[in-house]
């Protein structure tokens, strides 16, 4: 495994503390907790910092006042069995969106193809909690995929391609996704196993790629998810 992506291109790393306030439209910030009551827990999971001054981050309410280390090291220990790669020729704000998802439903790690760099906007800092791992290109992604015996799975509505709804996904898989507009490149069509499409009903040709990338993370989960009963309010 390796931590979220350090190389060029990659946004400094502040304090834990200093991630900005998420908002509701029309009901001001979540402002999270305020500073912890004394006496503070004896945990080196938990960050000082956060402790003094309260902890504001977009994380469950499981993870408050951890660090954002021990927050990783514990996801690590339950991580689903699929990637998530994604082509990124064009700098497309999706893949924000797409790395967001992707921490939600607790992928093995996402895998950026072509352009090291990516719109971090639309990820909301969960890509500090996220295996992002670079590849150069489809080839690349290829040859890695093979030697951890990953089959590629592409997402696309291409004439071939067989329905999502229908399809029994593996466990141990990599689910690729083309960038918003021209979707799978013809290169990556090779490279996949298969190639499955979303089911269509309106009148528009195509659904948004971060979408579409939720849409197939989730039919995952559905199938292979370990699902826990809901608890007593």
């Amino acid at each position: 495994m390796i931590p979220a992506e350090q190389g060029p291109g990659a946004a400094a790393e502040p304090s834990a503390a200093a991630e900005p306030l998420q908002y509701d439209e029309g009901y001001g910030p979540k402002i999270g907790v305020g500073p912890h009551p004394e006496p503070w827990p004896e945990d080196d999971r938990y960050d000082p910092e956060l402790l003094a001054g309260g902890d504001r981050r977009n994380v469950v309410d499981h993870y408050r006042y951890w660090t954002r280390e021990a927050i990783v090291a514990d996801l690590d220990t339950r991580r689903h069995d699929f990637h998530v790669a994604v082509e990124n020729w064009g700098h497309d704000f999706n893949i924000g969106s797409v790395v967001r998802t992707a921490n939600a439903f607790l992928a093995k790690e996402v895998h950026i193809v072509g352009q090291r760099r990516w719109n971090r906007r639309g990820a909301m800092v969960t890509d500090r909690y996220q295996h992002v791992r670079h590849h150069p290109g489809t080839e690349e992604l290829t040859a890695w995929a093979a030697s951890e015996g990953l089959p590629i799975i592409g997402i696309d509505n291409l004439p071939g391609a067989v329905p999502l709804e229908t399809t029994a996904l593996p466990r141990r898989c990599v689910l690729l996704f083309g960038q918003e507009g021209p979707g799978l490149t013809e290169e990556a069509r090779r490279h996949a196993s298969m190639v499955c499409s979303i089911a269509q009903f309106g009148s528009t040709r195509s659904i948004n790629a971060g979408a579409a990338a939720a849409i197939a993370m989730h039919a995952w989960i559905g199938r292979h998810a370990v699902i826990e009963p809901p608890t007593a309010p």
